[in-house]
């Protein structure tokens, strides 16, 4: 444990009140921050994807699964690779704990990786994800919002000499090599569904992550160690049946 500064009740009550008033601004803008989110305007979704499901080839309005919101998280689990991204896998847990309240509130919520299917809904099932669909997707789909790198993106960062050791690691936890890795990206994507129309209403990925899908990160902001992270410090996230 780290040293810290120890104080009376009384010392401490006065430093806690003075952070309550600043995390009340932070959750104030964090309202103003969902609205704006929900204004933001829709785009037609005018392609016809296809999907590999346990079902059979579905289109995107198929997925919506009777519901009219739909949230896909787009699973870091590439063709290469022999198990799910470690950290995507932590992510997957959050969704799979929330499912069925999204569901109640009217959105499916769906994973989505380009590696075959059996390999994914092999993988869900050693996971436990009961309350997930896990889909397969080409190339174009996760291309097209920002979650699928070329190798001549990627090549100036391969070349760099200078990949981090976690980057390393996960390629390693994934069964895959640096370039296999890197080749996925993580994100969220959100589409409704209106008079038979399919609208992409929101995307995110990277920090955008944290706080929607990362509740653990959250957590431990709360604690006196923190993360755990950064700098020298070893990855500690594993799946949750390697701990």
């Amino acid at each position: 444990m780290p040293d810290h500064k120890v104080a009376s009740q009384e010392e401490w009550q006065a430093e806690r009140d003075k952070l309550l008033a600043e995390e009340k601004k932070i959750t104030h803008r964090g309202d103003e921050l969902t609205k704006e989110r929900q204004e933001l305007p829709w785009v037609e979704v005018e392609k016809e994807y296809e999907f590999e499901t346990k079902d059979g080839t579905r289109s995107l309005a198929d997925l919506f699964d009777g519901r009219s919101q739909l949230m896909l998280y787009h699973f870091m689990f590439g063709p290469p690779y022999e198990a799910g991204c470690t950290v995507c896998s932590s992510i997957a847990d959050n969704f799979n704990a929330n499912a069925p309240h999204l569901n109640a509130g009217d959105v499916t919520v769906t994973l989505v990786s380009r590696a075959p299917l059996d390999r994914l809904l092999a993988f869900k099932e050693r996971m436990g994800w009961d309350n997930l669909d896990w889909i397969s997707t080409g190339d174009e789909f996760n291309r097209e919002l920002g979650f699928l790198n070329t190798e001549e993106e990627l090549k100036p960062f391969l070349e760099s000499g200078q990949i981090p050791v976690t980057v390393d690691k996960m390629a390693e936890l994934s069964g895959t090599d640096v370039k296999g890795y890197v080749t996925e990206g993580p994100g969220m994507s959100v589409y409704a569904l209106d008079d038979g129309t399919v609208y992409r209403t929101y995307v995110t990925t990277a920090r955008g992550l944290e706080g929607p899908a990362m509740g653990y990160y959250t957590l431990l902001d709360r604690t006196p160690k923190g993360r755990q992270e950064g700098g020298d410090e070893p990855i500690w996230i594993r799946r949750h049946d390697e701990y």
